[in-house]
């Protein structure tokens, strides 16, 4: 990958999140079905996805409670 690519490729993921992190976007998002909070999930995947939370907590240097937004 040469070095012009790769700053294309930050550049990109910078835009993609600075747009995620606008209101308007992320009110839209939690419209749709797929970004949908389900509270009636089997308890054994609810312990996965704590877990998945946790795990990813510590290593983001987050702590185990945090959530964005």
């Amino acid at each position: 990958m040469t070095r012009n690519t790769g700053e294309r490729q930050t550049g990109l993921a910078a835009d993609i999140r600075r747009q995620f992190g606008d209101g308007s976007v992320r009110r839209f998002a939690r419209s749709l079905p797929a970004f949908k909070v389900v509270d009636d999930i089997p308890g054994h995947l609810k312990t996965l996805l704590d877990q998945v939370e946790r795990a990813e907590g510590k290593a983001s240097g987050k702590g185990p409670n945090w959530q964005e937004g």
